[in-house]
């Protein structure tokens, strides 16, 4: 059934880890995996091999429906962090659906919990994936509040104005402040 979606994604099957493979259609470019198993060093290679065939087949958006994972290692939080970037850089996505509490807690640990976008089923994955990608706010170019010279900014942050010295914080939404 996977092979009706992506051509030859049966071949070679991993033991310890399942995945079957949903098309969802409301979404354009957007596949659901749904895991059983684990992702750990033993088998994140096949992992990995198994999304780039679908990446390759033409899905950009992902949802991995985690429920069945029952233990991830670091190997496997870093395939995924892999994918997202993969999948950002070609203007899609990754959404971990349903995630086991145990599983939750490796990412954070790890500190990835913040990067994932983390939902409780289909639905609230749907929403996140079809919602419109705020407008890009940098690189900023504005004027220094004090002195009014042109500074360009590449993230949010703490700047020190090159010509006044006047220390700037830059908020994630652009919005200039002093200090």
């Amino acid at each position: 059934m996977n092979n009706d979606i992506v051509k030859g994604f049966d071949d070679g099957k991993e033991q310890s880890l399942g995945i079957r493979l949903e098309k969802v259609d409301r979404v354009p470019s957007c596949l659901a995996l749904h895991l059983a198993g684990y992702i750990d060093a033993y088998n994140h290679h096949y992992f990995q091999q198994k999304v780039a065939m679908a990446i390759e087949a033409g899905f950009s958006r992902l949802v991995l429906d985690m429920r069945g994972i029952n233990f991830i290692g670091s190997t496997g939080v870093g395939g995924l962090v892999s994918l997202m970037r993969t999948l950002r850089s070609k203007a899609g996505d990754v959404v971990l659906q349903e995630m086991q509490p145990k599983v939750y807690e490796v990412f954070q640990l790890l500190g990835f919990a913040r990067f994932f976008p983390v939902t409780d089923g289909l639905e609230e994955s749907i929403a996140f994936l079809t919602k419109a990608p705020p407008a890009a706010v940098f690189p900023k170019v504005f004027a220094c509040p004090i002195c009014g010279v042109k500074l360009r900014a590449g993230r949010a942050g703490r700047f020190r104005c090159s010509q006044c010295r006047t220390i700037l914080a830059l908020a994630e939404t652009g919005a200039i402040a002093l200090g």
